[in-house]
Order: C-alpha cells, then structure tokens, then sequence
C-alpha cells in the first residue's frame, strides 16, 4: 500500500489556511470561544492517552517508525511531555507558537523514515513508510479528535450531536497544522465517525510484534519508573474494539476496575477546582489574553507536569 506524503510546501500551505481562520494572533488557533478550549482544557484528557497512542500503534507504519526512530519505550515519560507539549502549543498557543510548532513537528517527522521489516496486515515486508506520510497522519489525527470527545464523555455529562459537529469542524485547523488538506477528511461528524469505525474494524489497523512490545513495556514492562496503574490499564482496555484489545494482550483486564474507576471520576472529578481541573497550557493562555507577561507559579507548576517545561515557548 502506498500513500502520498506531505511536504513543506503542502504544510505551508495548510499553515495559510489556519492564519486566515484563527481569530487572532494572542488567540491563537482557536481561541476562548472556541469548544476546543473548552474540551481540551480538560485534565481527564490524559485518561485518553494511553488508547490513542495504542490505536496508533496498531497502524504498522506508526509502529516500525516509534520502534526504529522514537525512545518512546526508554524514555515514556519524555514521550509523554513531547507528545503533549505539541498538542497544547497548537491548541492553546498563540499563533506564532502553533505554526511554529506545526513546523517543528514536520521537520522531525521528514527526518523518519524507513522499510518495514515484517509483513503486518496489507503492509508487505519492505514496503516504505514516511512519519509525513498523509493517509497515517490522518488516522493519527483521528484518533485524537475521537479520543478527546471520548474521554470528555467518560467522565462529564456526554455532548450533544451538534457539539460533536462543532467539534469536528474546529479540529479542520488542527488536521491542517499536521498539513492535511481539508479536501482529504470526512465531509463531516457523522462520515468522520464512519472513517474511525472503519479503520478500528480494517485490517490497516494490524498489531504488530514491534506495537505490541511497545505497548506491553509501556504498560507493565522493566525499566519504567512510573508504570500506570491497574485502573488505568482496566480504562484504555474498555476503550478500545475488541481485537485490538485482545491484540495488545488487554482482554484479561478486569473491566469492573474500569467502571470503578469510571463512577469515582464521574463523582469526584466536577467537583475539583479549576486550578486541578485544567491543564497548565490553558490556564497559560487565559494569562496571556488577560494581559500577563507570564504565568504565575501555580500555572508553571502544572506546565511542568504536562509539558515537561514551565512556558509553552521556553
């Protein structure tokens, strides 16, 4: 199989797009209006992360690419404020730092490439993949947009349809930082939640031996200083189809910790402040906008845990 990439002139001219349709350079990308911000904001985000990054993982591309080219496994927790500091810098950035960003993260992945080494699925043995390969980039922005709407509603009262579609027409500008054409993404929430069902049940979506090394070291394997907790491990389990499930080596996981888990979140979780509640990057950007030069030491706190770093530009 094979697929088109996306180049720096596709990207940049993705980028023009987002520049004529974010609401304004301290804005950034999307803005406090926006119901982006408003979800992604959201601590229980990272209740999310362990499911998207295994959807990934199970497209054969992604995985041989973060076997041969990422320390994912020797470094998770770098991975995780690497991962999650792109995806705040776009989404609460200010312009400038979103298509920054958004560069930064096509320069790195035009430098992953490679063969691979298995047949996995329809991928033969040898075939090439490219980290800017667009039929991957998409399913990767996929599985952000339908991971962040899952895990919103796994927790806090679940959104109307007519949310679900503003959503999905916001994250257009999130898919074109990656430089994915609009062209090229489901018309809509309804044929954008078609495309996922049908990747999930696709044989695109293969575990291979190399995802399935990544993910059991992630998540219980030696050498990682914090592995997730059995509850967490029980909730991405219950998040995912069934073959994947089974695939990754989850199907043993007692799914009565994920509902245990889910009915004391769905208690205790609204009732936190907004200070625990939302991710520094957020509290970061509602600084900006009311005139801050920069964050305070709570906000730089929490911008440390998420990110790795105190500012979304240091």
């Amino acid at each position: 199989m094979t697929s088109a990439a996306v180049g720096r002139e596709d990207l940049e001219r993705q980028l023009e797009v987002v520049r004529a349709l974010a609401p304004g350079e301290m804005e950034g990308v999307f803005g406090p209006d926006s119901l982006t911000w408003r979800i992604d904001r959201e601590a229980l985000t990272f209740l999310g992360a362990g499911r998207a990054l295994l959807l990934q993982l199970a497209h054969p591309w992604v995985a041989a690419a973060i076997a041969e080219h990422s320390k994912t496994v020797d470094d998770p927790i770098g991975r995780f404020h690497r991962t999650f500091a792109v995806v705040f810098t776009m989404v609460f950035g200010t312009l400038d730092q979103a298509l920054s960003a958004a560069r930064a993260l096509h320069r790195r992945h035009a430098a992953i490439h490679g063969r691979l080494p298995i047949t996995v699925g329809p991928f033969r043995a040898g075939s090439p993949y490219q980290a800017n390969d667009l039929a991957a980039l998409r399913w990767i922005y996929a599985t952000l947009v339908e991971t962040a709407l899952m895990t919103h509603d796994f927790v806090l009262p679940p959104l109307t349809g007519e949310e679900r579609a503003r959503y999905y027409a916001e994250s257009h500008r999130f898919a074109a930082l990656f430089g994915i054409p609009r062209a090229t993404l489901p018309a809509d929430w309804r044929e954008f939640a078609t495309y996922a069902e049908m990747m999930r049940e696709s044989d695109v979506l293969t575990v291979s031996p190399a995802a399935r090394e990544i993910a059991g070291q992630i998540f219980s394997g030696p050498g990682i200083f914090l592995r997730p907790p059995q509850w967490y491990r029980a909730v991405t389990a219950s998040m995912l189809p069934p073959r994947l499930r089974e695939a990754f080596g989850l199907s043993d996981t007692d799914s009565s910790q994920s509902e245990r888990a889910r009915a004391w979140l769905r208690r205790i979780y609204p009732t936190l402040p907004a200070r625990l509640r939302h991710v520094g990057p957020y509290q970061e950007a509602v600084a900006r906008l009311s005139g801050q030069a920069s964050p305070d030491l709570a906000t730089r706190a929490l911008n440390r845990l998420w990110i790795g770093r105190h500012r979304l530009n240091a």
